[in-house]
């Protein structure tokens, strides 16, 4: 062997890797391309190594919404939710050393994985299977424990083995005979409703299901995150009249939608009690919650919703599109499109919630993404504003989980300027929801993303007061005493939030001023801005037939 190549040899041999190094050529070799984080002692050097080796480090002002922004990512990207945490290093525990807490032990409860590497030489074991285990079968986060020892540790180079990026997901099948029993079901319905899930939109399943929706002629109803999977617009979507086709329907297919509180858990009075439902789901644990369904059929979205059509093309079938279901389900989506429509036509000042978004969707680009949370803001807002493509809606979700929005938009907004460049980002608040995670404002800017951010303003959590009522309030009485808990300070300028860091900000009063200030945000891709629009305090959503929430009776 030649003098040099031995040198070579040798000086390899001598080389030596620190702990955060491993770590991140570990996430690296798993294809982890985005980090969302607060960095302190001990995992600073972790961040800066991921960025030498061109992993794209998101500095967040508060780990919840670091957490939230990675968790978006995920659902966008189909690439893993892993949380890396620093703990307290190994010779000093049982010590009380600084912040010292069972954090695996406390994870373990709410991430399908949750480990503390043995070693630096284990770290790339365990990454790996931290990895695997966040998107084999319905995906979910996972945890991997650091000690700080461990990140400024040094080994030998050659004493790392990195395994190679876990294969993606097997994709599974239904049973066959469950398939057709379930095509016989859904023949025999009599008012059949499918329902658009979020895990439809995860499995890349939207060219699949509208291909069974039109050739079928079948109703649907999306869930808030299944949103777009089929376009809002699409004649056969009937969001419209939701309670109606929720109570009257004798069949429902669900396609990745679990029965929780968002659909009412399943049970009169809100569906029939003898409704037939059919679950397709990839996780089998999820079957037969809270109702006893007809058929389950246990699987990938898109595979098992493939297995259905191939029912259909050997024996051709459509739902009758003038049936006496349709003709109800028509007629009930013009009577409340109709009430909508009579609220947001409104001239009083200030506007309604039904105002605001009549405008806004006048002016949304039809390939934008919406991030929505608030009370009245995101449940009104979902109604309204439209959604025509899979994957492009991200709002607080099964835990209605305040501060969601804009983590989510941050991580939206990083997916689209690296994959669709030009795409914008709009993410809608309520008052109150902004508060959760307003500093992100701030990551916004320093990074320059394209999000327009639209504060809808009614001074309160669900209601609150005007200028001139709150004065009169506090003439009497002291806040902490007099003032409702649901009311926020009247009138507050987040817009100079905005500006504070560099971006746009406009207060909006009027129908005019928001149009106005929205076409401009539209024009301007140079900067992030905020909308802060004020409306009615006491400006709530159309009457409903049922409580927003279902109380289970069992």
């Amino acid at each position: 062997m030649p003098e040099s190549n031995l040198a070579e040899r040798s000086d390899r041999s001598e080389e030596q890797v620190s702990g955060a190094k491993v770590i991140a050529q570990a996430l690296k070799t798993q294809n982890v391309e985005y980090m969302f984080g607060v960095v302190g002692i001990p995992v600073t050097e972790i961040a800066v190594a991921a960025q030498e080796l061109g992993i794209r480090y998101i500095g967040m002002r508060n780990e919840q919404a670091a957490c939230y922004a990675a968790s978006a990512v995920g659902y966008l990207t189909g690439r893993p939710l892993i949380v890396i945490g620093g703990s307290s290093e190994r010779s000093q525990e049982t010590m009380g050393a600084f912040q010292e807490f069972p954090q695996v032990e406390a994870c373990r409860l709410y991430s399908k994985f949750s480990a503390r590497p043995s070693s630096i030489e284990a770290i790339p074991t365990v990454i790996e299977k931290a990895v695997r285990s966040s998107i084999y079968g319905r995906p979910g986060a996972c945890y991997v424990d650091i000690p700080a020892d461990f990140v400024t540790l040094q080994m030998n180079v050659n004493s790392i083995k990195y395994k190679e990026c876990c294969m993606p997901p097997p994709v599974s099948m239904a049973e066959t005979s469950a398939v057709c029993m379930a095509a016989s079901v859904i023949r025999n319905a009599r008012q059949p409703l499918l329902i658009i899930g979020k895990g439809a939109a995860y499995a890349h399943a939207e060219e699949s299901i509208r291909k069974l929706v039109e050739q079928c002629k079948l109703p649907f109803l999306p869930t808030p995150m299944g949103k777009g999977v089929v376009p809002d617009n699409h004649p056969n979507c009937v969001s419209a009249a939701r309670s109606r086709a929720l109570q009257s329907a004798d069949v429902i297919v669900l396609f990745g939608a679990r029965l929780n509180w968002i659909l009412h858990f399943g049970l009169p009075p809100r569906y029939q009690p003898d409704v037939k439902f059919i679950q397709v789901d990839i996780c089998a644990e999820e079957l037969g919650n809270n109702v006893r369904p007809a058929v389950t059929l246990l699987g990938d979205i898109n595979a098992v919703t493939k297995q259905l059509l191939e029912q259909f093309d050997k024996t051709p079938w459509q739902y009758p599109p003038e049936s006496k279901w349709w003709n109800t389900l028509r007629e009930k989506m013009k009577d409340n499109e109709a009430a909508s429509k009579e609220l947001a036509s409104k001239k009083s000042l200030p506007m309604n919630y039904y105002t605001v978004f009549y405008h806004v969707q006048e002016q949304l680009p039809r390939d934008c993404f919406v991030v929505s949370e608030g009370a009245n803001t995101m449940d009104i807002g979902r109604t309204v504003l439209q959604n025509y493509l899979p994957r492009h809606r991200l709002d607080a979700g099964t835990f209605g989980t305040m501060g969601v929005g804009l983590g989510f938009a941050i991580a939206a907004a990083l997916v689209a300027k690296d994959r669709n460049p030009g795409k914008r980002v709009i993410c809608v608040e309520g008052d109150s929801a902004f508060g959760f995670s307003g500093m992100e404002v701030e990551t916004i800017c320093r990074y320059n993303l394209p999000i327009i951010l639209l504060i809808v303003n009614n001074n309160g959590i669900y209601q609150g007061f005007d200028t001139d009522s709150w004065k009169e309030m506090l003439k009497c009485e002291d806040a902490t005493t007099g003032a409702p808990p649901i009311c926020l300070l009247p009138d507050s300028h987040y817009e100079q939030i905005m500006a504070a860091f560099g971006g746009k900000g406009y207060f909006v009063q009027t129908p005019e001023e928001l149009q106005k200030s929205l076409r401009q945000t539209l024009e301007d891709t140079t900067k992030p801005s905020l909308i802060n629009i004020m409306i009615e305090p006491q400006a709530t959503r159309k009457a409903q037939d049922f409580h927003w929430l279902t109380r289970s009776n069992m």
